[in-house]
This record gives C-alpha cells, structure tokens and sequence, in this order.
C-alpha cells in the first residue's frame, strides 16, 4: 500500500514524524510519503525512522499556491513536491516567505480572537514543535485546550471557518511559479486534492479545463486524483485529463493523525507504477525504498 500524502506536527499533523512512521506500518502502508505544508523540517526525522522500520518513505512537501484562473477568478491551490532538493536556495526561499506571511497571519486572527476569547499567541505557539509551519490547525488546538471548541473540527465549522469575522486570507505563492520552482529543485509537482471545492449539483462541463490546461502547460506532472474530498464526478473528469496528457496519478490519505482529521492512513492508494515515475523523474533527492 503506497500513501504519498501524510501530515506531522511539523505542520497540522498531530503525529511527530517517528509516530506517523510507526502508525503508517501499523496501517500495512509499505510506502509513505511525508509531505508538510511550506517546510522540510521533519524529514530526518521521518527518514531515520522509517529505515529503522523498514517502510519506504517518498520525503515531499505541501506548498501553498494561489492561481488565478484563466476567468480572473482566484483559487487556492495545494501542490505536493516530492523528492526536490530541500537546499535549493530558491525553493526554500519562496516557501520561507510563505511561512512568514502565514505567521502574520496567524497573529492577526489571534489578536481578532483574543477580543472575545482568552487566547493569546504564546498559547498558539505551544501547540507547535519549535520550526514548525503555523496555520489554522494550531489555532484551533490552542481553542480546544481551552475548552471553547470541543475539536479542531468544530473549530474549523464555526470560529476559524472562511466566513468567520476571525477569518483572515493567506498569501500564498503563484501557482505556477511554485511548479516552476519544484521541477528547478529536481521534484516533481502533483496538485492536491483537486477541484475540492467543486459545487454539488455543478456540470462536467462546468469544470475548468482552461485552468488545468494552463497548470499542465507549465509543467504540472500529475494530479491526486483519488483522495475523499475530491468528489465523484470531478474523479472521473480528472482520469480523462489524466489519460489526456499522460499525467502521473495519485491517491492518498492526507492523513492529519487522530484528532486532526478523519483521515486513515492508507484510505487511498498510489499504484506502484505511477510511484516509480515519481521517482524516475526526479532527480532532487533520493527516495528510501
């Protein structure tokens, strides 16, 4: 079982990357991908254990994209990177200053917080090991240890959801410079997740094939086609385009540990021969396996 979408507590996982590793082989995962939002940190960690483990392990990241669309329409896009070159000075720049304005971020929405909670910042903080990516998840878990939400996902529903006054938007990097950087850092960029957001009850041809083929004209290599939140229709539109463009894809658990989300390791799988052209066409750093 191949799952190549897997969160720590390096960013809004709940694991550290020794427990995703050992929860992963308890799982029956044989290949694991680490794939953290905007950051490398816990991949030595990852890659220790799971040699220790005998599990195969694809070190990846999660990067926050924003795309503006063909129509002008913007939309937040997550793109995976895996096996780049975690020194490339470029990449890790660009996913440098992302961090920095999601930590702006995360102020502002506390300090809106904190005029009708007891929450301040350092509380934030806390929730997080030292270096690792802040977002929404370790606000919400600073809520729930304050007892004003009984989960994260009650927090997300209600107080840090998108139309919430405490709701503050992110800067993310341009979707298509952020392709162009992992394919410069020898990775190789699939598109989490996608159409996620779809409408219930929209058409196939309301989907946004000028998008996609925009995306893929710069370099995008695959798409997680399999993965809970993509919804049926949007699945079997994606396989076309897929087949359409001899496109690598994937599936996956996005697993955030117990308590993040529902998300089981190795709910989804990534066939074996679309992992090996992950690794035959990257050529930033080498996968265990």
């Amino acid at each position: 079982m191949i799952d190549l979408h897997a969160h720590t507590n390096h960013s809004d996982g709940k694991d550290t990357p020794t427990e995703l590793v050992e929860n992963a082989v308890a799982a029956g995962v044989s290949v694991l991908a680490i794939t953290d939002h905007d950051t490398v940190s816990g991949w030595d960690e990852a890659i220790s254990a799971a040699s220790s483990h005998g599990i195969g392990l694809i070190p990846g990241i999660e990067v926050s994209t924003r795309a503006l669309t063909p129509s002008g329409h913007g939309v937040s896009v997550h793109m995976l990177a895996y096996l780049p070159d975690p020194n490339n000075q470029d990449l890790i720049s660009a996913l440098d200053k992302t961090k920095a304005s999601r930590m702006i971020r995360a102020r502002e929405m506390v300090a809106r917080l904190s005029k009708d909670y007891p929450i301040d910042f350092e509380m934030v903080l806390q929730q997080l090991p030292e270096g690792s990516t802040i977002g929404r998840p370790a606000i919400a878990d600073a809520l729930v240890e304050l007892r004003i939400v009984p989960t994260r996902s009650d927090a997300f529903t209600s107080i840090l959801h998108r139309s919430s006054p405490y709701y503050v938007s992110e800067e993310s990097l341009d979707t298509v410079e952020a392709i162009r950087l992992i394919r410069q850092a020898g990775g190789v960029g699939v598109m989490a997740h996608p159409l996620i957001d779809f409408p219930p009850g929209a058409k196939r041809e309301d989907l946004p094939r000028a998008h996609f083929e925009h995306l893929i004209e710069a370099g995008l290599n695959g798409l997680e086609v399999d993965h809970r939140a993509v919804p049926s229709l949007a699945k079997s539109w994606l396989r076309d385009l897929v087949l359409k463009h001899n496109l690598i894809v994937t599936g996956s658990s996005d697993y955030h540990g117990v308590g993040g989300k529902d998300n089981k390791l190795g709910e989804n799988s990534t066939a074996p021969e679309m992992l090996q052209r992950i690794i035959d066409q990257a050529s930033g750093f080498e996968p265990l396996t």
